[in-house]
């Protein structure tokens, strides 16, 4: 590992420890060279996903997309940046779990309104009317009802 400080190839690793739930580990390194202290994170490598979007092109997978509209979805509601983090882990989880290359963003845009709508139902009806494209009041009014009859 090559210190991000003075570029030296020789670096040795002073502490390590599990990070994020177990799923990463975190290293404590010194360089040889400078005595500078740095981080690293080593995580398994998942298979390179693809995403089919509804005009039929394809993207690479993109966390950020995922938390972007959560975060919209959320604005000005009682849910925590930890419990944002949780539920975008749990989708992640449930698409790479299915170990397919691809997956149609149709199947993530379903797994995610599941999950929202566990944890937050307004947040979950403002991620249903963009998502689903409500095209009118009575399209928006429907899937009210349908969250206010399934308490």
């Amino acid at each position: 590992m090559k210190c991000p400080f003075c570029n030296h190839e020789n670096t040795r690793v002073i502490d390590s420890r599990p990070a994020e739930e177990n799923n990463s580990i975190r290293r404590r390194r010194v360089c040889d060279e400078c005595g500078k202290r740095f981080t690293t994170y080593e995580k398994v490598e998942t298979i390179p996903l693809i995403i089919i979007k509804k005009d039929n092109n394809r993207e690479a997978y993109d966390r950020s997309k995922i938390e972007s509209g959560i975060l919209r979805a959320c604005h000005k509601r009682p849910v925590s940046a930890a419990q944002i983090t949780g539920l975008i882990d749990d989708v992640e989880t449930e698409i790479f779990n299915m170990e397919e290359k691809e997956i149609s963003s149709d199947i993530i845009g379903e797994i995610l309104m599941r999950k929202l709508k566990a944890l937050d139902e307004v947040a979950y009806v403002r991620f249903a009317s963009v998502y689903r494209e409500f095209k009118d009041l009575n399209t928006f009014m429907d899937e009210l009802k349908k969250v206010m009859s399934g308490r």
